[in-house]
């Protein structure tokens, strides 16, 4: 197709995406991907650590999926391969944790470390990161980290449908997920203080909903012209069509606090997908009513009331309830069906940032990051265990 072949040429940037670089429809449609960003920390009190780099040098040979650097030193990612289901992507998941704390370091699994200072958290030296570094200047020095989902697309008309469909669902997802209340030692009385955070991000928001495949290319040629970058890997989107690997990919979520919750977002994205796929399309929310959802998830998280598609305000509970039961069946194709059921207890422990505000009560900073240091130590084993 003539869009997909584009060569844009501006301030010494030059980018082409060929068709090779365009990979729908090579796995099986729908299949799963997980990524999953952690905070790097002294196992003994939780005090973020910029030592990433020393904890990839000691990881020995790994099984199935990869651990990787982030933008900081503080961070790792840890990556799983092409999955059937969300039960094979968290084990996966669970065994590269494993791998991780195998090395002496402790992990936090929070949007935001509760306590570390900003500045405190170093960039890490590859050529990739500098340029971030310096596109973003200050808004890059507090590190967040997030819940990456990708699903596998048939083919790239599929892509669009499901990206379009994708969108009006994200403030929910968004509230689901809410894991980190506190930010630089204190409680920021959102939900998600990471939502906060990305807003200074350029390209960090939803983009329009898009007619077809040469929409996008054209759209995402012209903002990396003007934003100076190389390719739409450099827009930070919550939700963006990713053909270099064949998936629509969410990047709205907030790590999450337990492979359960973790297990039970990616349920409720999969079904989403491939639901979407298939229904017939319902228009989008304007942008500034999806922005102003999207605040309101992160104020709030699952206590948050938001817009349904006819822009009524309706608690998470109630949404929840009707979307579940609309994906249902697309869960039951999928074999997610029984974490799918997991969003309940999820919105029984106050999703992750109830969590995490139940152990601050409890005594403090110092509890709150023993606790998070402990879970995320304990909760690989547990959902192995389980599985």
């Amino acid at each position: 197709m003539a869009a997909a072949r584009v060569i844009a040429r501006s301030c010494g940037y030059a980018r082409c995406v060929a068709d090779e670089q365009q990979h729908f429809g090579e796995e099986e449609p729908f299949s799963l991907g997980l990524e999953e960003e952690l905070f790097v920390v002294d196992r003994a009190d939780g005090r973020l650590v910029n030592s990433a780099p020393e904890v990839l040098e000691q990881l020995g040979e790994l099984e199935r999926g990869s651990v990787k650097n982030e933008l900081h030193r503080s961070q790792i990612e840890l990556i799983t391969g092409v999955c059937s289901t969300v039960a094979d992507a968290v084990a996966e998941l669970c065994e590269l944790r494993c791998a991780v704390l195998a090395t002496g370091v402790g992990v936090v699994a929070s949007g935001t470390h509760p306590t570390a200072c900003e500045g405190e958290s170093q960039i890490t030296e590859k050529p990739r990161y500098q340029r971030i570094h310096h596109l973003l200047g200050d808004a890059g020095a507090t590190p967040v980290s997030a819940l990456h989902i990708h699903v596998g697309m048939p083919d790239a008309a599929t892509a669009i449908r499901v990206f379009n469909g994708l969108r009006r669902h994200l403030p929910l997802l968004e509230a689901l997920a809410a894991n980190s209340p506190f930010r630089h030692g204190r409680d920021t009385w959102l939900a998600s203080s990471r939502e906060l955070t990305l807003r200074s991000w350029p390209r960090a928001g939803v983009p329009s909903a898009m007619a077809d495949f040469d929409d996008f290319m054209r759209s995402a040629e012209r903002l990396s012209r003007v934003a100076e970058v190389s390719d739409y890997t450099f827009h930070w989107w919550k939700l963006r069509p990713h053909p270099r690997l064949g998936t629509v990919e969410i990047r709205a979520l907030d790590t999450q606090v337990s492979p359960q919750h973790t297990a039970a977002l990616a349920a409720a994205v999969h079904a989403l997908a491939r639901h979407e796929a298939e229904a017939e399309p319902v228009e989008g929310p304007p942008a500034e009513i999806l922005d102003e959802a999207a605040f309101r998830a992160g104020r709030a998280g699952v206590d948050a009331t938001l817009p349904d598609d006819d822009g009524r305000l309706r608690p998470v509970a109630e949404l929840l309830e009707d979307t579940v039961e609309r994906v249902r069946p697309a869960a039951r194709e999928l074999r997610c069906e029984g974490e799918l059921d997991g969003l309940a207890g999820l919105l029984a422990d106050g999703g992750g940032a109830g969590v995490q505000r139940a152990a601050h009560r409890a005594g403090g900073f110092p509890a709150l990051l023993e606790a998070l240091v402990a879970r995320a130590s304990e909760a690989p084993e547990r959902a192995r265990s389980a599985g």
